[in-house]
């Protein structure tokens, strides 16, 4: 698979996993088309805790439905979808081009025709540059923020926190919300820099999201004139990775994020209300080293009105009184450590955790306070291409008052294979 497309299939993390490097490649006239994707489908068995104190705003661990049932079981993708995807490359005029397209459809469905589910379309984007001054891409792809983190956690070849407790989900949580901000698929102008003796550096300006998943603030987004948020200017995302090779192999990098937020703080359903403005801001750094058949990561971010689990979410409070927006401060990472044993299956065992505070001045006690995970996973390459994947997931979240708990536990079996 070339690296136009690593961030797809998360190069980094399946080279460790013994996986093919080259998807299906075919000359066609000036151009190279690389033909590539994955499919994998995992067995869940979900086991959920009665909620303590009531539901908690962000909580991730599941729960006992209504009817105090809190046992259940789905068919679903992990945390990275059934993909295919198409690149083509060509040299012209001393410059590289490049582009991709990719498709991602599901391999389940909890409609009763099993017909329900759209696919996700996450990337179409093209790339132009030189290795002697770097290059340039358009189009949408992967976040820059939060991006390592995702391509390094090993759950990309499994299920990790499972998002819901049906089927049909198009993929599950993996490490997002314990341990990581998602990064998103965006659409994005970006420039990155020549490799410098492993040194590369990435700026770029994203779509302005003005829909409500990604800014909402406390434990709903409304829709009405008035109370919508927004951005008003572009994003704002970089990074900066150093990367080495021999006995001892690795890398380094920090990213962060910058987006302005503008919204009807008051809450009053017409257009007539104070708008008011924050800025949403993160910053991680990472580091994954890689010594004989020994693999540790360690991951760590730093925000403020960014939220957690995706960006922006539950990022500030809305203090309807003074018409003002009042941020929340969050942090989190993760440590990772997995080792290859004789028979060439992989172990491994991660813990993280995503904090989020309350608003300076304010105390809301069924807000989340922290998500947490314990994932013990086994990925076992039964053929180049094809990998066995048996996972353990235990996730905790809690309110700010001790007095909110959830507990979840989850097994996954299943198989992921690349082409």
């Amino acid at each position: 698979m070339n690296n136009k497309i690593k961030l797809a299939v998360a190069g980094a993390v399946l080279s460790a996993a013994s996986v093919a490097n080259a998807g299906i490649v075919i000359p066609a006239g000036d151009w190279t088309l690389d033909i590539n994707g994955n499919v994998n489908a995992f067995a869940t068995w979900t086991s959920a805790d009665k909620v303590k104190g009531g539901a908690i705003t962000g909580g991730i661990a599941k729960v006992e439905d209504v009817a105090g049932e809190g046992d259940t079981q789905s068919i679903n993708t992990g945390l990275l979808p059934a993909w295919l995807g198409f690149t083509g490359t060509t040299r012209q005029n001393d410059v590289d081009v490049s582009f991709t397209i990719s498709f991602q459809p599901n391999v389940s469905d909890n409609a009763t025709t099993g017909d329900a589910k759209t696919p996700l379309n996450r990337q179409a984007f093209i790339t132009f540059g030189d290795k002697s001054w770097g290059s340039v891409k358009l189009g949408k792809d992967l976040g820059i923020f939060g991006g390592q983190a995702i391509l390094n956690d090993m759950t990309l070849l499994g299920v990790g926190g499972f998002g819901s407790t049906v089927s049909g989900n198009s993929t599950s949580l993996g490490g997002i919300g314990t341990g990581y901000i998602y990064p998103a698929w965006k659409g994005q102008i970006s420039y990155t820099t020549p490799n410098m003796n492993g040194f590369t550096a990435t700026i770029g300006i994203t779509n302005p999201n003005q829909q409500g998943g990604l800014f909402g603030s406390n434990d709903t987004f409304a829709t009405s004139a008035g109370d919508a948020m927004y951005q008003d200017r572009f994003g704002i995302e970089g990074q900066v990775q150093y990367e080495w090779t021999g006995d001892v192999a690795g890398k380094v990098w920090m990213s962060g994020a910058s987006y302005d937020v503008t919204g009807n703080p008051d809450g009053d359903a017409t257009a007539t209300g104070t708008d008011d403005s924050y800025t949403a801001s993160a910053i991680d750094i990472g580091v994954a080293v890689n010594s004989g058949n020994l693999g540790v990561v360690a991951y760590y971010y730093d925000a403020d009105g960014a939220g957690t689990t995706t960006f922006g979410d539950l990022g500030a409070y809305k203090d309807a009184a003074n018409d003002k927006f009042k941020k929340r401060e969050s942090d989190g990472g993760y440590l990772q450590v997995t080792y290859v044993i004789p028979t060439g299956t992989k172990l491994g065992v991660t813990y993280g955790v995503s904090n989020l505070d309350n608003a300076s001045g304010v105390t809301e006690a069924n807000l989340v306070e922290k998500n947490e995970r314990w994932t013990v996973g086994a990925y076992h390459p039964l053929t180049k291409h094809l990998n066995l994947v048996a996972e353990y997931n235990k996730i905790e979240s809690e309110g700010q008052s001790s007095s909110y708990e959830a507990e979840s536990d989850s097994l996954s079996l299943g198989a992921i294979l690349f082409f």
